[in-house]
């Protein structure tokens, strides 16, 4: 009988950008890419569904820390919707609810869209992770129970129809935090009143990072361990839409002492802060104030 030979882990600092396959969990992948890079702590930027393919930013070591940023970032998706049925679920794995042979125009279909553009009220799918009562509402869905939910706002940033054959349409959404594609599209149908469901799902960017700069879980196994290592981006990877600030050696071991520092900065809620060129935190500015919101060590390497 052969002994499993454990992995040893290290400490990895560093951010992935991932591409997550179709049929595997968010928590799945990152645990094959964990291993894979032998990390000691990693985490994802927020749950992409397993019907969802596409961007998966994965944090190792301090930029766990930083996952935080990503979780409030922009996203933006490829949505592929097919008009005239809606479903249970809103995707193609439902029962058809609700049907109709009218066929909408892409002049329709424009004008409709365009009214889902900016700030919109969702109200949140019973087949979602949301918690009533310490149990995620797909739970009370599939026992056949519907629970009142209240409407969320959330914001189109910007909506572009990529294909339009009807009944299926290609379209690229960018969205706030909180917005669910599924929905989107049901009440999207709703409006046309032919109903609609989703039929794909793939996360093209999260914030700045973009799924053309990803890797494959297959990529990252025909590499070498140094080869892994070198394929993750820095930690400020998460944080470049931030304006930036180098403190010296002094102001430097203040910071991560959590100490405030006086500095002729103007006010802004988020800056990120290094010393030299190591990114060091995040910070606060008010009132020519410096403080600490997020510091990545207690003490700086020499």
């Amino acid at each position: 009988m052969t002994e499993k030979i454990k992995k040893v882990r290290t400490a990895i600092d560093g951010v992935l950008l991932l591409y997550k396959p179709l049929g595997i969990s968010s928590t799945q992948a990152l645990g094959r890419a964990k291993w894979l890079l032998g990390a000691l702590k990693a985490g994802h930027t927020g749950t992409l569904d397993p019907l969802a393919d596409g961007l998966l930013p994965l944090c190792f070591g301090h930029a766990t820390k930083l996952a935080h940023d990503l979780l409030d970032a922009d996203k933006t998706y490829e949505a592929r919707v097919v008009l005239g049925q809606s479903t249970t679920t809103g995707d193609a794995e439902g029962e058809v609810v609700f049907s109709s042979d009218t066929v909408v125009t892409r002049a329709q279909w424009d004008a409709t869209v365009m009214q889902f553009v900016g700030d919109i009220l969702q109200i949140p799918p019973m087949y979602s992770a949301l918690k009533k009562d310490g149990k995620p509402l797909y739970e009370y869905a599939r026992a056949g129970v519907e629970l009142e939910r209240e409407a969320r706002a959330v914001r189109i940033l910007k909506l572009e129809t990529i294909s339009f054959d009807y009944p299926n349409v290609v379209m690229s959404v960018t969205c706030s935090k909180g917005t669910y594609i599924r929905t989107l599209a049901q009440d999207m149908g709703e409006a046309l009143g032919v109903g609609a469901h989703l039929s794909g799902l793939r996360r093209t960017a999260v914030g700045d990072l973009q799924l053309a700069d990803a890797l494959t879980l297959e990529q990252l196994e025909t590499m070498t361990e140094a080869g892994r290592i070198t394929s993750l981006l820095p930690l400020d990877a998460l944080l470049q839409s931030l304006p930036e600030v180098r403190l010296d050696d002094v102001q430097a071991a203040r910071f991560v002492q959590g100490q405030r520092l006086k500095i002729s900065l103007v006010d802004t809620d988020s800056i990120r802060v290094y010393r030299r060129d190591q990114l060091i935190g995040v910070a606060s500015i008010s009132g020519h104030t410096l403080s600490p919101t997020k510091v990545l060590m207690t003490a700086l390497p020499s």
